[in-house]
């Protein structure tokens, strides 16, 4: 039976990728509340470590994975690599002296803890004393109550983490009181959108990536524009030559590239650098969330009815934060660029069905089963190998990042 998984980005004070927490969501109908907190974990690593693969999931980075009571007196986290995990001590366990022990031992194995959902009480001291990260929720802690349980830990050797950040605010005032990591999507938000006059050379990439959009643009035009740009050229050799190709020999140059990839996947390249271009100054996370929701937009359009317009649903997906990326309203930027009415209205008024297929997009990154399971019915899309798809996702972002 297919197990069901999901990722969320934890950004360090730079706004860099730092980890992400796993989410478990339950088998084929997305259903949660039959499942034990034991079998999630269970079916979470299980899937991520043995079946998939961690560096399909998470790139190598590190794994944020709750522990029930069970598992953690059974001295479960330390059947899997301590530099990929975090384990992460949820907040109804309770700290007997058989889970203090276990506790201590990872902890002095080099594994690291973070105590999750943290609310002060004397009886959590000695695992505090084990913990490296202590979670914070911004939103549903007073926060005086944040102030007071910062002073208890300010002489503890814990690094503090922002749960529920959803705004550029919050960051901001989490920030300030001494978090070192965030969680949350506050960096896909733009927290004030203004009208602005965009830099001289983010119009150029506008205007690139309104040429490589265009229906008419030629394979010859394409190369035109690679040939006297050296930064593309190279990431085109690069792109190529990563491993997320697979071919016989290597390419040795950029018209050999260009033929190796053809009209169709030239124009996605391009699409990509320029895209990549235009976050430059935004947290690198934000371009791996645009190329993952174009695959995954991509391939749930390849299972669905609406086939036929795949390519439309990569290109409206590795578009649905440019707003964010250019710190400028989706309407101003889409006047700007030649897309098809369809992608326009999915993105600028969230209406008609191309919309729905962004909104599975975005529900799958914050957990949201019902709505999955009703978006995914009206689309006629399957579930049975949506993770599939989801994965396959991930592992073209990490392959081009």
């Amino acid at each position: 039976m297919d197990q069901y998984i999901a990722r969320q980005p934890i950004l360090n004070v730079h706004k860099r990728l730092y980890a992400y927490e796993l989410l478990y969501r339950g088998a084929e109908t997305y259903t949660l509340q039959n499942v034990s907190g034991n079998r999630a974990t269970a079916s979470l690593l299980t899937s991520t470590f043995l079946t998939r693969g961690i560096e399909e999931v998470s790139g190598m980075r590190p794994c944020f994975i709750n522990f029930t009571q069970d598992l953690l007196e059974r001295n479960l986290p330390a059947a899997f690599p301590k530099n990929q995990l975090v384990i992460e001590i949820l907040e109804t366990v309770q700290p007997t002296d058989k889970l203090i022990d276990v506790c201590r031992k990872l902890h002095d194995e080099g594994y690291t803890i973070a105590l999750d959902d943290f609310v002060y009480n004397r009886n959590l001291e000695p695992l505090i004393e084990c913990a490296d990260i202590v979670k914070i929720d911004v939103r549903l802690t007073p926060l005086d109550t944040i102030t007071r349980t910062l002073n208890r830990l300010q002489n503890r050797k814990v690094r503090l983490l922002a749960e529920k950040v959803e705004s550029v605010r919050e960051f901001e005032m989490a920030n300030r009181l001494g978090f070192s990591y965030f969680q949350g999507y506050f960096f896909s938000k733009p927290e004030k959108i203004e009208i602005k006059e965009l830099s001289s050379s983010k119009v150029n990439l506008l205007r690139l990536l309104a040429e490589v959009t265009r229906k008419e643009t030629t394979l010859e035009k394409l190369q035109e524009i690679i040939s006297v740009d050296i930064a593309i050229s190279y990431k085109l050799m690069r792109f190529l030559n990563s491993a997320y190709f697979y071919r016989l020999q290597e390419v040795k140059s950029v018209k050999h590239a260009i033929a190796y990839l053809g009209e169709r996947e030239l124009r996605r390249f391009v699409l990509l650098v320029v895209v990549s271009e235009l976050a430059s100054e935004q947290p690198g996370e934000l371009t791996r969330l645009a190329l993952v929701r174009a695959k995954f937009c991509e391939l749930l359009g390849e299972a669905s009815p609406y086939r036929g317009r795949a390519d439309e649903l990569f290109i409206m997906g590795l578009f649905s934060l440019l707003d964010t990326m250019l710190g400028s309203p989706m309407e101003r930027i889409m006047d700007r660029l030649p897309i098809g009415r369809t992608v326009k209205d999915a993105l600028t008024r969230k209406a008609g069905v191309m919309a729905m297929f962004l909104q599975v997009a975005e529900a799958f990154e914050r957990n949201q089963h019902k709505r999955i399971v009703s978006l995914l019915r009206e689309l006629k899309v399957n579930t049975k190998n949506i993770t599939d798809s989801y994965i396959r996702a991930v592992r073209y972002a990490n392959g081009l990042l």
